[in-house]
């Protein structure tokens, strides 16, 4: 459950878009690393009294390497602007029920300005959609998407399986100028626009912010048990089988390493493996590329080929995309590997991207 701490703010660190590392020192006078989110609890300051939930900190959860700030309790923010008529305000509760939901405006609601076309959107003429287990891949689909296609619209869709706040993502801070915008769905928030569901912040990709590619991917921060079922990224077959639903081209970025230490994250991993053989009801179009090493190119055959009777197994070329992901605005890393330390992961999401932009052909 949830490790309290208390503590005063130092200092403050780095600064991205909702988001501000803080330095704090803990009434033992030890010091903590903590995470602030503005729209959530105001703007900390240095002497500001912070409560803090601390248990993803010294569980030593990787991503989670933040106590996150719960409250300034002695200099609270003020209420957002009052709405004439409560609905005007959005009535979307996303984390629900939880000590921090944010109530926020859905892109569909009656108040909302895009309410007339989403109420008739139904299908998504074919877009192209990327879908990735690994919000890692997202800088890399990019890349891909962007060697061949510089103009092209790309929006991304952030699924809650990972961090539910967009703001968490330096990522994602880093890519605003490349992107068209950010659509928060599920649970998730943060975006550039709220949606209820991945439907709805599918079709609103497609008709609110024009895309011409999305992507689909979880945030950062993934939960993952070892286990077949047991990883918050299977739900990318959920993702197929919603794209399909409304018309889409479904595009599956393969989780593709000869670097991971751990044996079922090895060739195709497993988790892969299961959201598109299990999940996936619907079939996709599923991304390797060119020019692996031999031996890591044969465990990818063999393991995608009982995945060939519901989806097509797509060969793409890789010319050029080595240079586009190196000069991407953001650094790359998955799992704590850069691009040359797990070359094939990043160049397999490059791929998706770079099939994705030749279907706008």
């Amino acid at each position: 459950m949830v490790r309290w701490r208390s503590g005063t703010v130092a200092a403050l660190r780095r600064q991205w878009a909702g988001a501000v590392e803080l330095d704090v020192t803990l009434p033992d006078g030890s010091p903590m690393r903590a995470l602030a989110y503005p729209h959530l609890v105001g703007h900390p300051e240095p002497g500001d009294r912070v409560l803090l939930n601390a248990g993803a900190l010294l569980m030593g959860l990787g991503t989670g390497g933040y106590a996150l700030v719960v409250a300034l309790p002695d200099r609270l923010p003020p209420d957002p602007p009052q709405a004439v008529d409560t609905r005007d305000a959005g009535h979307l509760v996303k984390a629900r029920y939880t000590p921090l939901q944010p109530i926020l405006l859905g892109v569909d609601e009656e108040a909302s300005p895009h309410r007339a076309v989403l109420e008739t959107a139904e299908d998504l003429g074919g877009m192209p959609v990327v879908t990735a287990d690994l919000h890692s891949a997202l800088p890399a689909i990019l890349a891909g998407v962007r060697a061949d296609a510089p103009d092209a619209r790309v929006a991304y869709v952030l699924t809650d399986g990972g961090a539910l706040p967009a703001w968490f993502s330096r990522t994602l801070a880093g890519l605003r100028d490349e992107l068209a915008g950010t659509i928060s769905v599920g649970q998730a928030f943060g975006g550039d626009l709220e949606a209820s569901t991945l439907h709805s912040g599918l079709l609103a990709a497609r008709y609110v912010l024009h895309a011409d590619v999305a992507v689909v991917s979880q945030g950062p921060g993934n939960l993952g048990t070892g286990t077949r079922w047991g990883f918050s990224g299977v739900a990318v077959g959920e993702a197929v089988n919603a794209i399909a639903t409304l018309g889409g081209r479904p595009v599956g970025s393969l989780r593709i390493s000869d670097a991971d230490a751990r044996p079922r994250h090895r060739g195709v991993s497993h988790h892969s493996l299961t959201a598109y053989g299990r999940v996936a009801l619907a079939p996709a179009e599923l991304v390797v590329p060119d020019g692996l090493d031999p031996a890591l190119a044969a465990d990818v055959d063999a393991a995608l080929e009982p995945l060939a009777t519901r989806h097509r197994i797509v060969r793409v070329r890789t010319d050029g995309l080595d240079a586009a992901l190196r000069a991407g605005p953001v650094p790359l890393s998955t799992m704590g590997r850069g691009l040359d330390a797990d070359h094939a992961y990043f160049l397999a999401a490059a791929a998706a991207g770079r099939h994705a932009a030749s279907l706008l052909d």
